[in-house]
């Protein structure tokens, strides 16, 4: 809940600061005193758009501070933790959070969560769970079918939200294959030329067929050959050297040979223990000696080979001049345009089968819409005659809320549906359209609420609603800009009255013009205005009344009469009527 509250430089606010206890509070004042300023407060803390505008003339900035009270740690939702957690703010011993928002007269914005400077966007997730603020402008919002469909699928509780989660994720999927069929429909000439150009690509590898490296070799190849004679005389002489002639007379085989029966024959152990090191020389002179012949084996006979090497050379620089640096680099094209072209031609890609996915896809989507629409259907009957019950305990006896929910119309044939035989639309949060209706008296005609009910009926709904969304949950902050608007004599006793029970399971704080609402409060503050601030300019005060002072402004508020004993007579029997029915 929200303890205290501080506000300094805000609109005709100066500094003000006010404490808040569980239950019921009520912020009254004169008009033109600040109370809006109050809201503005909040919901700046609550995250919202920063306006230089509404720093105090004189000021630099504007500050608002607010201390909540969190549940103990185990038992918060589950979002505050993760962003405390994330941010590195501070919760007090005591499981208070202090929220700060700052607001420049540059229109800089700033916030500070837990003693820690944190994204705006941070800040409002944390209060957003704790805070719910609704004004005249919510009301207004009532009237939008979205935010119809919104509060009707908030009624039908985490079966609803799960099934919106899960038909969301599925309509994303089926979008996604559609944009995706799509782009393969406009893009079928692109993809096919495409194609054309990889498959020329590859058949012109292929048929040329390099090998790794073999234009590097081929360098070698050439500069070899530019010497061929001198090469190949170089060779036969070293061969000559080692093997000898035909019958490898004089050479170094055969001087080896001479050495090694020599050796062996001899009558002395230290001569022929060196008989196996002349064995292996023998073997490596008589392998160097091999290696040479199939060096001049493998030479071109002339050099006129030399044409062959620089024709094939010329083919693979062909290749390297359209597809890559080198060789290798050729051989690495040709590996990625088989990967892309099987990709192309892959049948699980193909049009016919994005159809197919879609189709199943599609199928899904529907299967969950339908479901959807099944528990709205429930959901709408049931939050229609809640709400009209608590209608009739807000001064309007005999009308009701009807709460239709109708498949919408196709208006996209790409995301036509059939739930149940019919043909709907799959919009972003499902194929339904949801519409309140007020029934003025029995037997009227169900009509639009908005074109049927009157500013006070709308106040009045709205607040009925959020009495009965509110029944499952606890804890929460709930604050109210003059819900009151538009209301007056016995529907605004009701309306304090239901404000005093939302009070029961919420802390609620309410800014109203009205008496009879505020006598219901459990605890009373007022905003005054005097001309006292800085350079003459007027200011505004926060003040928490006692029982007598509540009495004198309950006074003001009902007839301007709080100095006579007329106006406090009326205001105390308002208060102990208020007393009476609250306990």
């Amino acid at each position: 809940m929200l303890e205290e509250l501080s506000i300094s430089g805000l609109g005709v606010v100066e500094s003000a600061s006010a404490e808040f206890g569980p239950g019921f509070t009520v912020l009254t004042g004169e008009t033109g005193a600040g109370k809006t300023m109050i809201v503005t407060s909040l919901r700046l803390l609550s995250g919202a758009r920063a306006d230089a505008a509404r720093v105090r003339t004189g000021d630099d900035r504007a500050i608002v501070e607010g201390r909540f009270r969190l549940p103990p740690a185990g038992r918060r939702p589950a979002e505050i933790d993760d962003v405390l957690e994330a941010t590195g703010a501070q919760v007090d011993d005591d499981d208070s959070l202090i929220a700060v928002r700052t607001v420049g007269a540059d229109g800089r914005s700033r916030a500070h969560l837990g003693g820690r400077s944190v994204p705006v966007g941070a800040l409002s997730q944390v209060t957003g769970e704790l805070l719910a603020i609704h004004g005249q402008n919510d009301q207004l919002r009532l009237i939008r079918p979205d935010q119809q469909r919104d509060a009707l699928d908030r009624f039908a509780g985490p079966e609803a939200a799960a099934l919106l989660d899960d038909y969301r994720a599925a309509r994303t999927e089926w979008t996604a294959t559609l944009d995706e069929l799509d782009r393969r429909r406009a893009d079928s000439r692109e993809l096919a030329q495409e194609a054309d150009r990889l498959r020329f690509g590859l058949e012109e590898i292929d048929a040329t067929d390099p090998k790794p490296g073999e234009d590097t070799e081929l360098v070698s190849t050439v500069r070899r050959l530019t010497d061929l004679e001198d090469i190949r005389a170089a060779a036969a002489g070293a061969r000559r050297v080692v093997s000898g002639g035909d019958g490898g007379d004089g050479s170094v085989v055969e001087g080896l040979g001479t050495v090694r029966s020599l050796l062996e024959s001899a009558n002395d152990d230290a001569l022929r223990a060196l008989a196996p090191r002349v064995a292996e020389a023998l073997m490596v002179v008589t392998d160097l000696g091999d290696e040479l012949s199939g060096f001049l084996a493998g030479l071109p006979s002339d050099a006129q080979d030399l044409d062959a090497i620089l024709s094939r050379q010329a083919e693979l620089k062909l290749l390297t001049r359209k597809y890559a640096a080198d060789v290798d680099g050729v051989l690495a094209w040709r590996e990625e345009a088989q990967r892309r072209l099987a990709e192309i031609e892959d049948p699980a890609s193909s049009i016919d089968e994005l159809a197919a996915r879609a189709g199943e896809q599609r199928s899904r989507v529907e299967e969950i819409a339908g479901r959807l629409h099944a528990l709205r259907v429930s959901a709408a009957a049931a939050l229609g005659e809640k709400v009209s019950a608590e209608l009739a305990g807000l001064a309007m006896g005999g009308s009701e809320l009807a709460v239709a929910v109708e498949l919408a119309p196709v208006d996209d044939e790409r995301l036509a549906i059939t739930v149940g035989g019919v043909s709907a639309q799959a919009g972003p949060a499902g194929a339904d359209r949801v519409e309140f209706g007020l029934v003025a008296h029995q037997g009227a005609q169900a009509l639009p609420i908005a074109k049927s009910a009157s500013g006070g009926e709308l106040s009045r709904v709205m607040l009925a609603l959020e009495v009965v969304l509110a029944e499952p949950d606890a804890g929460g902050v709930m604050v109210f800009d003059e819900v009151d608007a538009g209301v007056g004599g016995g529907a605004a006793v009701q309306i304090g009255a239901r404000l005093a029970r939302l009070a029961r399971r919420h802390q609620v704080i309410v800014v109203t013009h009205l008496p009879q609402v505020a006598a219901f409060a459990d605890s009373h503050l007022v905003i005054g205005k005097s001309g006292g601030g800085a350079q003459g300019a007027q200011t505004s005060t926060l003040t928490t009344l006692d029982r007598p002072q509540r009495v004198a402004e309950l006074a003001r508020m009902l007839a301007g009469l709080g100095d006579s004993d007329t106006g406090r007579a009326h205001a105390e029997e308002l208060l102990q009527t208020a007393e009476a029915a609250r306990d």
